[in-house]
């Protein structure tokens, strides 16, 4: 995939391990997301977002992750003071440091220096993309002419991987205070409800607008806290998922990030993209949805 600096596909995948290799150089340190993202040679908004794609896991939560690990190592194979240990790993007391070894860990630091004490290990990563394919992945790619829509946007943060959170919390508000069924009622189109991510392409972008949307009309009349906005006319590559959620749809963007831009020939706009979401059981097997990225060719 290409960055929307210039970085070419394999160079982009090296930017990653760069980017991972710096963390783990500097996890006795303060991580500045931005200056982690500089050695991927994009912002910390595509950064923290395809991290989270390849890797499984957000930014914030294996540097977490990482530095428990290690802490755990030194508190089994050393005499350091514990308080000296939750320091090291950027924790402010050791009550913090116990609180989050024990939810890591399973047992305090104090219990981890005795002998026979069992603790659990957090590897650290090596990003490798496969090139060679052997997947089936169903998408097409299509013309689509403008089109409005009305949607709630929330902006939302990337530090510390915040979105990971406030984006399915914003999903569960809209269901309960009735926001998705308001745009099913006002929809031109009821085939799908969508979840639109805005790029953000400042190079030291860590907010981004994301709304929940649904097509709409010249004529529909838009509520108080709703906007209409027009999505323009673009190239899309438009992928078909099959699956309870949110597992088909993660499944599916890690196809795109690691299998289909790096050999097909397309890279994103990064404008934004939309997850497609249709009615029915999202916890049957053979429910269905689709991502729709806009693209060009590279």
């Amino acid at each position: 995939m290409k960055s929307h600096k210039g970085v070419s596909d394999l160079d982009w995948v090296t930017g990653i391990q760069n980017a991972i290799n710096y963390v783990e150089e500097h996890l006795t340190d303060e991580i500045d997301f931005d200056l982690v993202s500089k050695e991927a040679a994009c912002s910390s908004f595509y950064f923290q977002r395809v991290f989270g794609i390849l890797c499984g896991i957000t930014l914030g939560d294996y540097i977490r992750s990482r530095r428990l690990t290690l802490a755990g190592n030194e508190l089994c194979a050393t005499d350091t003071k514990v308080i000296d240990i939750a320091l090291k790993y950027g924790y402010e007391s050791p009550e913090s440091f116990t609180r989050a070894f024990v939810k890591f860990h399973g047992i305090t630091p104090s219990e981890a220096k005795k002998d026979g004490s069992k603790l659990k290990s957090f590897s650290r990563l090596s990003v490798k993309i496969s090139l060679s394919g052997g997947n089936i992945m169903d998408y097409k790619i299509i013309e689509k002419e403008a089109f409005d829509i009305i949607e709630k946007v929330e902006t939302h943060t990337v530090d510390n991987s915040e979105n990971a959170k406030s984006i399915p919390d914003f999903w569960s508000r809209s269901h309960h205070d009735g926001t998705v069924k308001m745009l099913t009622e006002l929809t031109t189109d009821r085939a799908f409800i969508f979840g639109v991510c805005y790029g953000n392409l400042a190079e030291d972008a860590k907010t981004f607008d994301y709304s929940i949307a649904a097509k709409c009309d010249k004529n529909t009349e838009i509520p108080e806290g709703f906007r209409k906005s027009t999505i323009p006319a673009r190239t899309w590559a438009v992928f078909e998922c099959k699956g309870s959620m949110p597992n088909a749809m993660q499944d599916m963007w890690h196809k795109i990030v690691s299998e289909f831009f790096p050999t097909s020939g397309y890279e994103p706009t990064y404008e934004m993209d939309i997850e497609a979401y249709t009615e029915g059981n999202m916890s049957s097997p053979d429910y269905r949805s689709e991502i729709w990225v806009p693209v060009v060719k590279k």
